[in-house]
């Protein structure tokens, strides 16, 4: 029991919470639901009697908010990990939520066998974004925007000037959720380059991990 991942599903649908709850229980052995929260307040006070391992997180509830409650869980709990489970993909949203200490952010979409494979690679630290909420990020990143805007993102975060085309890239990829493995397909580039360029950025920017990469491609926009 000791060993199983503890779980927090924090939403106002008792419905869907109860359905989860439920489907976890059954087919994710390795998973223990501590309990449900139906609002961001409700998750902040849990978090202070319990220590769950990862907290699924709806983004819109009443009282307070998903996003809110992330940066008041991490304020004292860097260790929890939150993953925000959502209908809405807006883009402010998604940004909001992974600069408050969010680990991911998927939609409620997903199908169930999928949500257990991403709490479990959540869990040994891979970021977890929903494809379509990434694409929309690649989309808007500023390697794809035009020079000028490029120029003034230079100017407000002095960082952007220590690393390369191909680095600005790679970032951009770890910042949408994609693993070594993923970037090297994309790219066409061999895994051990992928690693090496990696190794670089984090040098370069003097960051530990995907997620403060993710909270650096995100203070841009």
């Amino acid at each position: 029991m000791d060993n199983k991942l503890k779980i927090l599903l924090v939403d106002d649908q008792s419905l869907f919470a109860e359905s989860l709850k439920t489907f976890l229980k059954n087919y994710a052995s390795d998973m223990e639901v501590l309990g449900i929260a139906s609002n961001g307040k409700e998750a902040v006070d849990f978090v202070q009697e319990n220590k769950p391992d990862i907290i699924l997180m709806d983004v819109r509830m009443p009282v307070m908010d998903g996003v809110e409650a992330v940066r008041e869980i991490k304020k004292n709990n860097s260790g929890i990990k939150i993953i925000m489970l959502s209908t809405y993909d807006d883009d402010d949203l998604v940004r909001n939520a992974l600069l408050a200490g969010a680990a991911g952010y998927l939609l409620k979409d997903i199908s169930p066998t999928e949500l257990i494979i991403s709490i479990r690679a959540l869990s040994s630290g891979v970021m977890q974004i929903s494809p379509s909420i990434a694409q929309k990020l690649l989309q808007s990143t500023y390697i794809d925007e035009p020079q000028a805007a490029d120029s003034d993102n230079e100017k407000k975060f002095p960082w952007l000037k220590t690393l390369t085309k191909r680095e600005r890239e790679i970032f951009t990829l770890i910042a949408t959720g994609h693993d070594n493995e993923q970037i090297a397909q994309k790219l066409n580039l061999a895994l051990q380059t992928v690693r090496n360029q990696v190794s670089t950025i984090y040098s370069k920017l003097e960051v530990k991990d995907r997620f403060e990469i993710i909270q650096l491609a995100n203070k841009i926009h």
